[in-house]
């Protein structure tokens, strides 16, 4: 096997975004694309020589191909290992845990997230560092450097690993040891949850759907699920990860998992109901009859943790994204524990985790886990709620309405502006920017503007700074607005935005969420000019 230096690069656009680089996957297909990302990895992280990595990602169209041309880079710069999930999969937490637990150098996720699969849809890959979560600003701008200069890469002269069996194998002077993807992850879960409990539950008659979404957490849900908890066979749906996700959108929310949705609405709910995205990150969680936004299940989980085991001791802190509602802030100030605003992203939650500052963190786009990996973690929040419903008796709707009760409720919604050409998106932030010094008791639909600034995130552990993270503006009586454009698409732009309004503990908790929020969203609009900047009438997803 020979060492092959291929003259190739640089490539135009590989800046990685909050979750690494995501592109259209004919874009990774091009000749060099993927090897001049990789080996910019490689360069920027100081060499792979000696090194070990964990790789894996969600099963979409190139996902294996991707995964071999890793493994021969890999080899070739000197890496010393490389563990790899059967047939390429292993969620995005699982590759987390796998790092911290292995003790690697860093990893390789390969997924777009919750973004469709396929040829003519996307792909993308980030890497993780040493503690198991994404690369921090100082290493991804690093990467992005090496992209901008790479004149070459290297490869090894080989065969393809087989990732059909599990066991160790080499390429070239490299070990590759080919792992279940679901063990070390169960094993995990077991000690943080009372399996004992959620499977006495299942065994009461409690019925459930997890709907897997064509995507990774099918093989995770139906071992765990149905497996060692004995929820009835069937409860998971959609089981079987697929390379285009059933030719669906796997993101849990609930325009893309309407059938779910369906279900969990109509006369024949079962009692509890969840979703997973692409590489099982992501969650939804609805009860009979109700929603649960990914702002409330993040405060319905930090007030009750204490039911599972491995919370049992209490939390140190919460944190949550900035554009994620304060509900969860006010049941950090119940308990008497720390609470941190954060920019988008999982990896300002990092430092946080690392310092012990916080246990659990959650962003509103339905990410939500704590200190046993770096990662957000699908299946362990529909675990935590499993847990919390099992000690608790309570169906969901009954947890939200005592929740709501004791602490107030925080309606929320996000409203997507999706493929908005660039130069519009760009043109609705600028204006309302330029105008944040001025706003600032200005009334717009009837309501006082009483803040007005674009986020800057003072990092409490290591001291960096980051700016424009978003722009904020207050309301009178409680409400919010927050406007970002996000880092996740790959056709123009979406610009986000994210309304809020606070009910006390007295009010009225019954309302429709676009009901309360009416008054914000029209503020929001006169503000930003919205639809003669976009030419948009409404938004395309409302969450």
């Amino acid at each position: 096997m020979t060492v092959v230096t291929v003259s190739k690069g640089p490539f135009e656009g590989q800046k990685p975004g909050t979750s690494g680089l995501r592109k259209k996957t004919r874009v990774f297909m091009e000749p060099g694309y993927l090897e001049c990302f990789v080996q910019s990895v490689f360069n920027a992280i100081g060499g792979a020589e000696g090194k070990s990595f964990v790789v894996g990602g969600d099963g979409r169209f190139f996902n294996r191909e991707a995964i071999q041309t890793i493994l021969k880079m890999a080899a070739a710069n000197g890496a010393a290992m490389v563990i790899v999930g059967q047939g390429g999969l292993l969620s995005t937490p699982a590759v987390s845990n796998l790092i911290r637990q292995r003790g690697t150098d860093g990893g390789l996720v390969l997924s777009a997230s919750h973004n469709p699969g396929g040829i003519d849809a996307d792909f993308g890959i980030k890497y993780n560092i040493a503690n198991g979560g994404p690369a921090p600003e100082n290493i991804t701008a690093g990467i992005f450097e090496q992209t901008q200069n790479i004149t070459e890469y290297r490869t090894l002269d080989a065969g393809d690993v087989d990732l059909a069996a599990v066991g160790t194998t080499s390429q070239g002077d490299m070990v590759v040891e080919v792992v279940d993807p679901v063990t070390d992850y169960e094993a995990l879960m077991h000690t943080l949850f009372d399996f004992d409990r959620i499977r006495a539950l299942f065994a009461s008659g409690f019925t459930m759907r997890f709907d897997a979404m064509h995507a990774v957490t099918g093989p995770y849900a139906k071992a765990i699920l149905e497996g060692s908890l004995g929820a009835p066979a069937g409860t998971v749906i959609n089981a079987v990860p697929s390379e285009d996700f059933g030719k669906g959108h796997p993101d849990p929310n609930p325009v893309w998992a309407k059938t779910l949705m369906d279900e969990m609405m109509s006369d024949t709910a079962p009692d509890f109901g969840a979703a997973s995205d692409g590489d099982g990150d992501r969650n939804m969680i609805v009860g009979r009859g109700i929603y649960v936004t990914p702002s409330d299940s993040l405060a319905v989980l930090a007030a009750n943790a204490t039911l599972a085991p491995g919370y049992k001791d209490g939390l140190a802190g919460v944190a949550r994204s900035m554009p994620t509602s304060a509900a969860s802030d006010r049941v950090a100030q119940k308990l008497g524990i720390a609470s941190y605003e954060t920019p988008t992203g999982w990896k300002f939650f990092g430092n946080l985790l690392d310092a012990g500052k916080v246990t659990l963190c959650g962003e509103e786009s339905a990410g939500t886990g704590s200190d046993h990996v770096r990662e957000k973690d699908g299946l362990w929040a529909v675990l935590l709620w499993l847990n919390i419903l099992a000690e608790t008796g309570k169906p969901v709707m009954a947890m939200l309405n005592d929740h709501w009760a004791t602490f107030g409720r925080n309606y929320y919604s996000r409203h997507d502006y999706e493929a908005v050409p660039t130069e519009a998106a760009t043109a609705v932030m600028a204006r309302v920017e330029d105008r944040l010094s001025d706003l600032t008791s200005q009334s717009f639909a009837g309501l006082k503007v009483t803040s007005a600034d674009s986020f800057s995130y003072h990092d409490p552990v290591d001291g960096s700074v980051s700016h424009n993270q978003g722009l904020r503006i207050g309301l009178e009586g409680g409400g919010r607005a927050v406007l970002r454009l996000s880092g996740t698409g790959t056709d123009g732009a979406t610009i986000r935005a994210y309304l809020e309004q606070y009910t006390g503990p007295e009010g009225d908790h019954s309302l429709d969420a676009e009901t309360a929020l009416a008054d914000v969203r029209s503020a929001m609009l006169e503000i930003t000019d919205m639809e003669a900047l976009t030419g948009r009438a409404g938004p395309d997803v409302r969450t």
